[in-house]
């Protein structure tokens, strides 16, 4: 049994040591036979994975700073490849975008996003298009944006008349959840021809949380880059993402079941869940399933609400630290407004200063860090640079916008830098890659320009309507808490006061 037990033990590190042999000397060659782009040494099987902290984001930015704008680094067992800078981000977003059209199978997908059949970490054809085409015709596309205008300017009214009432009795204003409830109202009255809460309460509350915690452990995990070892499941975030999973899945059953029951209520006059229940597109040849439907709303009430609320709340917390920038936005818009009325959406292209808080905003707190990873399909030539086939590709936006070769004091907020020079025109869209908030090339997110929209809005009437200050013996938190969506690590409260007369409110 002795002797057993011993050749058992040899056994296992005899395959131990073949592994790590193999793996230094697949590393040697490939990085003496292909000229690879520059990048740290990382550790046998995890690779760099252990130096990345909580926060990749910023570890990745200062290893840049030493190995340049496009590094490679084995990511666990993965080629990884990063771009820091907005001449990286233009070569492989717009000269190779082409290669780099679909994304790696992740744990989040897999478990979270009905395997990977939304819009989000869907394979680029057929499929993924016709979810595109919904979306944007339906929904998220200029046209349809104006269609809705009134249902934004309705909630932005109930979020106001809200935050009043609460100023009035001197209570706190949790930003983040009051944000969550009206952006996730805008899109259920698009989607389901109703508001979902009636009000910011606990099952508002709730859902915030629920839509916090799916960004917050869809970022980078350990089983993702060393997949013989994820099924262990040593940081517990698959159960934790099967527990949420179950919890969305039957959200979205029921939402479906109760929307279908009461078709007959909008014959005539669909919404845009009718629209995708019924879709049937010969171009595409493709119909789209009920995980496809079910991953497409949880797309767009989770994604697409976090990440605008996370934006305003990180530009209300600037202001507040810098009340200066809040005074000088109120004093734009009592030129152009007044204190007579509520700021409304036809008042913004007259808003330059607000417009340029938006903008470094997007570029100091991008909602979105490391841009959703992509995969190349083949192997290609990037500045000289050898990229291998299936290398995962991220573009660092943090560290774009905090670049010192594109920003004068980058770490300062100085809405200012985008009213003259060569910024004043730049455009947060995808076109100018000094500022890509929503990524770039045809897998740009799909809802930008509701982002835009709704940010600018829902920001402009916060600002225009009240003062705001920090409640008393409270201290600003401007820490980060990474995930999918850079959050604020302490979310922020305030207190307000009104600046418009009494029947603004009303």
């Amino acid at each position: 049994m002795a002797f057993d037990a011993f050749l058992l033990r040899d056994i296992g590190i005899a395959i131990f040591i073949f592994f790590i042999s193999h793996f230094f000397i697949g590393l040697i060659l490939r990085n003496t036979s292909k000229n690879l782009p520059p990048g740290p040494r990382g550790w046998p099987i995890l690779g760099v994975l252990p130096h990345l902290g909580t926060m990749p984001h910023v570890t990745l930015a200062n290893m840049a700073k030493k190995f340049g704008p496009i590094m490679y680094l084995k990511m666990g067992t993965c080629d990884t490849v990063v771009a820091s800078s907005s001449d990286a981000a233009r070569a492989f977003l717009k000269t190779l975008d082409h290669n780099f059209l679909n994304r790696p199978t992740i744990i989040g997908a897999t478990y979270l996003g009905y395997n990977s059949q939304d819009l989000v970490f869907a394979k680029y054809g057929p499929k993924w298009k016709l979810l595109r085409k919904l979306t944007t015709l339906h929904m998220l596309g200029g046209k349809a944006l104006q269609n809705w205008a009134n249902v934004r300017e309705n909630e932005v009214k109930h979020m106001v008349r809200s935050i009043h009432e609460s100023g009035k009795k001197g209570e706190s204003i949790e930003v983040g959840g009051l944000l969550s409830c009206a952006i996730t109202n805008m899109v259920s009255q698009v989607v389901l021809s109703k508001r979902m809460f009636a009000s910011k309460g606990q099952e508002s509350k709730e859902f915030k949380e629920m839509v916090v915690e799916f960004m917050t452990i869809s970022g980078i995990n350990i089983g993702d880059f060393v997949p013989f070892i994820g099924w262990i499941d040593l940081e517990g975030v698959v159960g934790k993402m099967k527990r949420l999973h179950k919890r969305f899945d039957e959200f979205l059953t029921k939402l479906i079941e109760d929307h279908v029951n009461c078709a007959h209520e909008r014959k005539g006059n669909p919404d845009f869940l009718d629209i995708v229940l019924a879709n049937d597109d010969d171009n595409f040849g493709e119909r789209l399933s009920l995980s496809n439907i079910k991953a497409l709303l949880l797309n767009l009430f989770t994604a697409g609400t976090d990440t605008s609320s996370s934006i305003i709340e990180w530009a209300l917390a600037e202001m507040l630290k810098s009340p200066n920038i809040l005074i000088r936005a109120q004093k734009e818009m009592n030129q152009v407004v007044g204190r007579e009325r509520m700021l409304v959406e036809s008042d913004l292209e007259k808003l330059p200063y607000l417009q340029a808080i938006c903008k470094e905003t997007y570029r100091l707190h991008p909602s979105t860090p490391l841009s959703v990873p992509r995969v190349s399909n083949k192997a290609c030539q990037i500045n000289g640079y050898y990229i291998p086939k299936n290398t995962r590709f991220n573009v660092n936006i943090w560290a774009i916008g905090r670049d010192p070769n594109i920003w004068a004091n980058p770490l300062e907020f100085k809405p200012e830098r985008f009213l003259s020079g060569k910024y004043a025109r730049i455009d947060p869209s995808g076109v100018d890659f000094e500022l890509i908030p929503f990524g770039a090339g045809r897998r740009v997110c799909v809802g930008y320009k509701m982002a835009i929209v709704v940010i600018e809005y829902i920001l402009g009437t916060l600002v225009h309507s009240f003062d705001w200050k920090l409640p008393n013996g409270v201290e600003l938190n401007m820490d980060e808490a990474f995930g999918l969506t850079l959050e604020k690590a302490v979310p922020l409260s305030a207190t307000v006061t009104p600046r418009l007369v009494p029947h603004a409110y009303v």
